[in-house]
């Protein structure tokens, strides 16, 4: 492998940061949405989060009780968030006004323990964001006030759940009478009757629990939904009996009288009368009334009945927009899934619709997690939001050509997952689009050089390819896509491994791997590269098949010049073909595929092969822990790179060739110095095998996705995190040189709060040391030393002080430096009241939580404050008593050492003592 010059060579990148991930957004139950349409409200197993719609990105996610979620609603406020939960409590949350993410979860404002008997599965707000109606399974339904969080009504008699709810209080007070109103609430249940409530009038939970008004009888089977139009007059039911009803709710009545209070009045009974019935021909899971507040020609609810409009969702997952009083559709959103098993018609059902009269947009929710935005103005799949992607199996980067407009480069991502249905998403935001075509899971996918065109392998034997869908408008704001213009079919075991050709923007081949052991290699050239409405896939024509390993083919690459072709597989092998592509006379195509060599040394099989970008040699990933570099002159390994613990499953080039991308089955992605054969840096966002990996034209941008449904967008930071470095080594620098002047000018003050800043516990323990064994110090009565290191010390801030006694209890732990510590902790004892020292750890724990922005710690900074305090203290106490200890010791044995010398000086001073005894005699 040639060195090559060192001049002009990139720079190596040493620094990535996770710029943004797509995790989970939904995996199923209730979804809710502000009346902005800007805020989406789901759930994720038991979170509940909340998604700005337009960037795709995780607002904050909210506090649970660990449970799952079994219905929540948002008030039309878009002030509150309403959950129950299958612990049978209520929580009720203000949504935070932010666009932008939030570090911390938000708490309930109000919690009910039991709010009923029996699980909640349905519930909403009325139009005034004042009440909140909850129907549980064992068909009670109670009225609540939202924000004094107390029950006002109670209703029982329901025949069983409680599957629909709908407000009844007319708004436009300008064509109804003041007396009609009145606040009712409506209520459908499994005994497919349905009742209407009078809660101005009605009973409330003194008299334990009121009787409906009227009981409406049509349904043969469960109403799933419920709406009634703004002038109060219509109501429109639909259930899994495949018709929708529509009620007059304001047809001639008689007057009846009512004693209340000792006094008698009239008042009109309610005897709503049932004026069409619209078969649907199929289950319906959510039906409502078109408002059309944007635009008449959608449809508006009057008083006239031909003027109702409103729109169906169910089991064929299409949402259909109906005229009230022909019983016709009037419009269509998705497409009915034709073909396909009776599980993939089950996944395409219709769960739910939220309607957001302001942005003449529905929103459907559908049974396999997925969230589609349908326009009402032009008709069109304005944003889909893909809810739960499984296992990431493969990813690639692709770039869309909007009719004649120029190639958007990187525009999007194609991701394939552990589904018949591929990804693609706009790399900008989470809008998406599933492709449909394969019939069983989508193993692999690849690119044309230009990113435009998409090329998938699936378990149903065959290979796709994609093109953008032409559009007329060339604006960025018009509905996209992809769609199936060629088919690859041939080979008698699942496609596990394709590869498109390199050169030029319309690729003349591709090749496929398959479990067969087999390559095949295509022809393209009849394959458009833009598909047209209604057109029919190509057939694409095989040239040549080639039997290449005693295993399955995991994966291929074509060099960049088209020359060569290589495959990896699990018999440990990689091999390298030269491909043989011709174009004879009056156009015939031939192509073949010649074995020129192979590279053998893995241990274990080979996941991943790629070719260098710019100098002949080849990377693989193996099961055996290992990336090996080959040289494709003589097929000999160059390089070894060890470093994952568990199998290596993708391998790529960047940085010109000269760095390695590697992701493995122990969930990392590692980036690699080729020419050191080191490991520069290891990105860590995933919690299982990282099967996907794919890199941006620019070298800027990796993405990484794992079988924890989590794909991750790590970005170069290399040149950021450099300037942060220098920047930072200034800084240090004009500190210490500062802290290095306040020394030697005495201005121990200064020197003190600085270190501290630094948190360099080194310099202020040198400072000490020197301040206590100068000579100024031995003399000094001051506790350490010094009489302004003791004014320092006693006027320290409560943080700082708290810093100081942490930097104490380190140094007490070494015999070499308890010296200091012991002299600092007295200074501290003698200097500063017990009540100071206690303080300085509150102040510390509150600064701490201010800084941090989490207002809702449960521990006040008091009480953490000693917390924090007793956990230093019995740290330092067991290490001063064994340097006491040790100092008694030491005296202890220094008597010993007075007598030892006393008995070495060969009797000197026996001498002098008996010379003492003689005198004695003598006098």
């Amino acid at each position: 492998m040639a060195a090559g010059p060192a001049f002009g060579r990139p720079k190596l990148k040493t620094a990535f940061k996770k710029a943004r991930t797509i995790a989970p957004l939904y995996t199923g139950g209730a979804i809710a949405i502000t009346q902005d349409g800007t805020r989406l409200v789901s759930c994720v197993a038991e979170d509940i989060l909340m998604t700005n719609v337009e960037s795709g990105v995780e607002i904050c996610r909210f506090v649970g009780d660990t449970q799952p979620i079994n219905s929540l609603c948002i008030t039309p406020s878009s002030s509150h968030l309403i959950v129950f939960t299958s612990s049978l409590s209520l929580r009720i949350y203000e949504l935070p006004d932010s666009r932008e993410p939030l570090q911390k979860r938000v708490p309930p404002i109000r919690v009910v323990g039991k709010a009923h008997e029996a699980p909640v599965h349905v519930c909403k707000a009325d139009p005034t964001s004042t009440y909140l109606a909850s129907g549980s399974a064992d068909g009670v339904v109670k009225v609540w006030d939202i924000l004094r969080g107390y029950v006002t009504h109670v209703f029982k008699g329901h025949g069983g759940v409680v599957s629909a709810l709908a407000f009844n209080y007319p708004q436009d007070a300008s064509s109804v009478t003041q007396e009609n109103r009145t606040m009712r609430l409506i209520t459908a249940s499994v005994d497919t009757r349905i009742r209407v409530f009078n809660l101005t009038e009605g009973a409330s939970t003194s008299s334990g629990g009121g009787k409906p008004e009227a009981v409406l009888e049509g349904h043969v089977s469960v109403p799933r939904g419920l709406d009634v139009s703004p002038d109060g007059r219509w109501l429109v039911s639909g259930g899994r009996d495949s018709v929708v009803l529509i009620w007059d709710l304001l047809s001639k009545a008689s007057s009846t009288t009512t004693t209340k209070s000792k006094k008698t009045k009239k008042t009109a009974a309610l005897t709503p009368s049932l004026v069409k019935t619209i078969p649907i021909l199929e289950r319906v899971e959510a039906v409502g009334l078109l408002r059309g507040d944007d635009d008449d020609s959608i449809g508006q609810s009057s008083s006239e009945l031909g003027k109702l409009k409103f729109y169906t969702g169910g089991e064929k997952g299409v949402i259909k927009i109906w005229d009230g009083k022909k019983g016709s559709i009037a419009q269509s959103f998705g497409q009915e899934t034709t073909a396909g098993t009776e599980e993939m018609e089950e996944q395409r059902q219709i769960m739910d619709i939220l309607y957001i009269p302001s942005k003449s947009t529905l929103i459907s929710a559908h049974a396999d997690q997925n969230i589609i935005f349908h326009s009402l103005l032009d008709g069109s799949l304005s944003k889909q939001l893909i809810g739960y992607n499984d296992e990431i199996v493969d990813a690639t980067f692709l770039s869309y050509r909007r009719g004649s407009s120029p190639l958007q480069k990187d525009s999007h991502i194609a991701f394939a997952t552990n589904s018949s249905l591929i990804r693609v998403y706009s790399s900008q935001n989470l809008d998406a689009r599933l492709l449909e075509g394969h019939s069983e899971i989508v193993l692999a996918l690849d690119r044309s050089p230009d990113g435009s065109i998409l090329v998938s392998g699936s378990k149903d034997k065959t290979a796709r390819i994609w093109a953008p869908i032409a559009s007329d408008s060339d604006s960025a704001g018009s509905s996209w896509g992809y769609s199936c213009v060629g088919i690859c079919e041939g080979h008698a075991e699942s496609v596990g491994a394709v590869a498109m050709a390199r050169e030029g923007d319309r690729p003349k081949f591709m090749f496929t791997g398959s479990q067969d052991r087999t390559i095949k290699m295509w022809d393209l050239s009849d394959v458009p590269s833009q598909a047209a409405n209604d057109a029919v896939a190509a057939r694409c024509k095989s040239l040549t098949t080639h039997k290449a390993h005693e295993k399955d083919i995991n994966s291929l690459d074509v060099s960049p010049n088209d020359r060569f072709l290589v495959s990896g597989s699990q018999d440990r092998t990689a091999k390298v073909y030269e491909i043989q592509y011709t174009i004879g006379a009056g156009g015939a195509v031939r192509g073949e595929l010649k074995h020129i060599g192979s590279c053998k040394g893995h241990k274990r099989g080979v996941w991943t092969v790629r070719f260098g970008r710019a100098e002949r040699v080849l990377a693989t990933g193996s099961g055996d822990k290992t990336v090996k570099l080959w040289s494709l002159d003589d097929y000999s390994c160059l390089r070894t790179f060890e470093g994952h613990t568990n199998s290596v499953l993708r391998v790529d080039f960047i940085n010109a060739g000269l760095q390695l991308v590697s992701t493995g089955s122990d969930g990392l992605v590692k980036v690699w110095n080729m020419r050191e054969e080191e490991c520069i840096t290891t990105l860590d966002n995933h919690e299982d095998k990282v099967w996907a990996l794919t890199v941006s034209s620019d070298d800027h941008t990796i993405v990484s996705g794992a079988a924890d449904s989590v794909i991750t967008f790590w970005e170069d930071c290399t040149e950021e995190a450099e300037e942060l470095k220098e920047t930072k080594r200034t800084e240090m620098a004009l500190k210490e040189q500062d802290f290095m002047n306040y020394v030697s000018l005495h201005d121990y003050k200064r020197a003190i709060q600085l270190a501290l800043a630094m948190s360099q516990p080194g310099r202020l323990f040198n400072l000490f040391r020197d301040v206590a064994t100068s000579e100024e110090g031995r003399e000094s009565t001051a506790f350490t030393g010094h009489p302004s290191v003791d004014e320092v010390i006693r006027t320290l801030d409560g943080s700082d002080l708290a810093k100081l006694l942490r930097f104490v209890r380190d140094w007490n732990t070494n015999a070499k430096t308890s010296a200091v510590a012991q002299q600092v902790l007295f200074a501290i004892v003698k200097l500063r009241p017990a009540d100071d020292v206690i303080q300085a750890f509150s102040d510390e724990s509150t600064e701490k939580v201010f800084a941090d922005g989490d207002d809702t710690s449960p521990m006040t900074g008091a009480s953490t404050g000693r917390t924090a305090l007793k956990e230093l203290l019995d740290a330092i106490i067991p290490y001063s008593e064994r340097h006491h200890a040790r100092m008694e010791r030491l005296v202890q044995e220094s008597y010993v050492v007075d007598y030892i010398l006393g008995e070495m000086d060969d009797g000197m001073l026996d001498d002098e003592l008996m010379g003492d005894d003689s005198m004695e005699v003598d006098s």
